[in-house]
């Protein structure tokens, strides 16, 4: 094992090893493996269970039952097997309880000899032999004897025949006190069987106690576990499990990278090159997500898709990616416009999927919609002509919702006044748009009081404000003005719920990526310019944002 350990470490199948050590001795086995200086030692794990530590293998239980070949389960077996010890009980105690009565019914015949002794002995002697003392004994013939009064016998054959062989020994008082003894253990054991036999609750308990005292008998240390199915080592199990920046293209590239590969500016920088880019392509959104996420991504034909984030290649900083075709099925003319990643989504919970359209139209759909997405994707949303799905949030039904427009209003309601809908709906009006303007983004909180909207406008500003400043209203109302959108902000890029703890991951539409902390990024009143985020060189522009936990 431990060569072929070896031979695989040195061929790269299994990475992150240093050395290995054999300190096997009489003790017992014991292989020592060193890993290198930031291996993921659950990584290295799994790669030894698929590759040498886990075997699989099928068993088929074929068994006759009842003289027929089945193939059974382990509940089926265990069953089988307990039908197997009822029946071994059953015939055992109908076999002892025959033996019992045979042997009970000598022992009446005995005690009967013994209350007219001297008749019998009288009986025996006066015989010829043995055979016509039976006949006396079972009242065939008649024997003359000096006893009074005259004995009248009525023993069976097999009780004359024991008495006739029977001993001068026995028929001392201490003997007749054993036979006495030993009738009335008889008798009772011959009730217990009859109880086994004739109650099943009874024959069971026979079992049962049998089976503990095996386990007692046989009981050692168990050498192996019995845990729960984890299933096999899956390909996800090989993954690192990290966070990593998704970058997505308005031409439909995709691609991961470390979010480590990122560490956190001071606000105000122009952070560092992101990604590569084809002619005529521009970054379209940037996410954050754990490499064992599900990305569920959302195109213009109102269509959702899923995919592990661990599908998306991985690529360095400078590489464009992969074209989305290659790795969900788009039709020709479809386009992805909203990401969400999601760890899980559960049917059971109270979880919606929340989305809004450039035109102003909300909807919620429960996430057990969307429990099956098929190769081609299913209708997450219907959209009017000209319209187009631009964010998507998790919501948890009892949330108030935070809609942003590109113009800088942003409205605050309660989620319930937006009735849960089919995955074929179009949705309500969230916002009264004003001519020109359009919606860029959703948030929503739970009501903590120390929550703040962020808002990053195209120019690289952006500001926070605490939710309280954002009334309550009544949906499809023109909201309140979030930002300032004049000459030097630019139109908001995205709004976002954050607390003050986390990093912020801004992407350029050429590809500049900067992380910086939220916690930096003044905090402020409604209907204010904010302060730069990020330097944006014209005719760049802020495409994304997108929120990490920090590492600080």
């Amino acid at each position: 094992m431990i060569r072929k350990l070896a031979d695989d470490v040195n061929a790269g199948v299994i990475e992150g090893i240093r050395d290995l050590r054999d300190e096997s001795d009489r003790d017992g086995i014991r292989v020592v493996i060193e890993l290198k200086q930031g291996a993921n030692a659950e990584l290295v794990e799994n790669q030894l269970l698929q590759h040498h530590l886990e075997v699989t293998f099928g068993v088929i239980n074929l068994a006759l039952v009842d003289g027929r070949p089945q193939v059974l389960d382990l509940k089926e077996t265990l069953m089988a097997y307990l039908d197997h010890r009822r029946e071994v009980v059953r015939r055992r105690s109908a076999f002892e309880l025959e033996e019992k009565r045979a042997r009970a019914h000598i022992l009446e015949g005995r005690l009967k000899a013994l209350e007219m002794i001297d008749a019998v002995v009288a009986t025996i002697r006066n015989s010829n032999d043995r055979t016509e003392a039976q006949s006396a004994l079972r009242g065939e013939v008649a024997i003359e004897v000096d006893v009074e009064p005259v004995p009248t016998f009525d023993f069976s054959e097999e009780q004359a025949a024991h008495i006739v062989a029977m001993q001068l020994g026995s028929l001392t008082a201490m003997e007749a006190a054993d036979i006495e003894d030993e009738y009335e253990r008889i008798v009772a054991r011959i009730e217990r069987l009859e109880t086994i036999l004739g109650d099943p609750a009874e024959l069971d308990g026979v079992v049962r106690s049998e089976l503990l005292a095996l386990r007692e008998s046989y009981a050692s240390e168990r050498r192996t576990t019995i845990i729960e199915d984890d299933g096999v080592v899956t390909h996800e199990d090989l993954i690192a499990e990290e966070d990593v920046v998704v970058v997505v293209t308005e031409d439909d590239y995709l691609k991961r990278m470390p979010l480590s590969t990122f560490s956190a500016q001071q606000r105000g920088g122009k952070g560092i090159i992101g990604t590569g880019l084809k002619d005529d392509d521009q970054v379209a959104s940037v996410y954050i997500a754990s490499t064992h996420d599900y990305l569920l991504y959302f195109t213009s034909h109102g269509k959702i898709h899923q995919l592990k984030t661990y599908e998306v290649p991985e690529v360095s900083r400078t590489a464009r990616g992969k074209s989305a075709v290659n790795l969900l099925d788009l039709e020709a003319d479809e386009e992805i416009t909203a990401v969400v990643n999601t760890s899980d989504l559960d049917p059971e919970s109270q979880q919606f999927l929340t989305m809004v359209t450039a035109d102003g139209y909300i909807k919620r759909t429960h996430v057990d919609a969307f429990q099956h997405i098929y190769g081609r994707g299913i209708i997450a949303t219907r959209l009017g002509e000209g319209d187009a799905l631009v964010d998507v949030e998790i919501t948890t039904g009892d949330s108030d919702i935070i809609v942003g427009t590109a113009g800088g209003m942003a409205i605050r309601f309660a989620e319930t006044e937006v009735r849960a809908m089919g995955r074929t709906a179009r949705g309500v009006h969230a916002i009264q748009l004003s001519s020109g303007d359009h919606v860029v983004g959703v948030t929503h909180t739970n009501g903590d009081d120390d929550v703040q909207i962020l808002s990053v406008t195209e120019r690289g500003y952006g500001k926070r404000t605490p939710i309280a400043a954002y009334r309550a209203q009544s949906r499809y109302g023109k909201g309140l003005i979030d930002i300032k959108t004049d000459a030097r902000n630019g139109a908001v890029t995205a709004i976002c719920a954050v607390d003050g703890s986390e990093d912020l991951v801004v992407m350029s539409r050429e590809g500049q990526l900067m992380r910086t902390r939220v916690g930096e990024i003044s905090s402020v009143g409604r209907n204010t310019k904010g302060v730069v985020v990020m330097r944006i060189d014209e005719p760049d522009e802020v495409a994304a944002v997108a929120l990490a936990a920090s590492d600080h």
